[in-house]
């Protein structure tokens, strides 16, 4: 494993992000809405440096099998607040491919908020596929597989304080 990212620098880049966040924003009231599982440290992080008034609601997301991105994304939004009429700030732990966030994007749109928003606190560069860029990115970063505040390998790892790159030797066991 090799660090990308310590504790330092993530919470000076989530501050970034909080500051411009709140300058968008001017004191309007918003829900941020975490896409679970990998944006909780964020999620927490962010909104406790928000100089706005905040809802909070969740939807589940997944498109990772191990190491890579697999073509089956699965959403469940039955954890998502009433966002009709408000003003959404999606947030997320990584923008890969792009699928996830246009596709939670489109629950959102279909439950009739006032405007969206996102913010990544991480962008794979060289992985886009859609035609979508976040609003709000905390670090670019080039294409490996990483792992940490919130990212995982196998549902491990998240609880690590800093964003490392995992080896090829890291990823060839199956962790128990």
């Amino acid at each position: 494993m090799k660090v990308l990212l310590s504790p330092t620098q993530l919470q000076e880049g989530v501050q970034q992000m909080a500051d411009q966040i709140s300058q968008h924003y001017q004191g309007r009231a918003i829900t941020a809405v975490g896409v679970l599982t990998g944006s909780l440290m964020l999620l927490a992080d962010l909104i406790r440096l928000l100089e706005l008034p905040i809802r909070i609601g969740l939807v589940q997301a997944s498109s990772y099998r191990g190491n890579t991105t697999r073509g089956e994304l699965r959403i469940n939004p039955d954890l998502l607040s009433d966002i009709k009429g408000r003003d959404v700030l999606l947030v997320d732990d990584i923008f890969d491919t792009g699928h996830t966030l246009q596709q939670v994007i489109g629950i959102i749109e279909q439950q009739q908020a006032n405007s969206i928003k996102s913010a990544v606190l991480l962008l794979k560069q060289g992985r886009q596929e859609v035609d979508l860029r976040p609003d709000f990115v905390g670090f670019q970063i080039p294409d490996q597989f990483v792992v940490g505040y919130g990212l995982d390998y196998q549902d491990l790892f998240r609880n690590l304080p800093y964003v490392a790159s995992l080896d090829p030797e890291d990823l060839a066991g199956e962790p128990e």
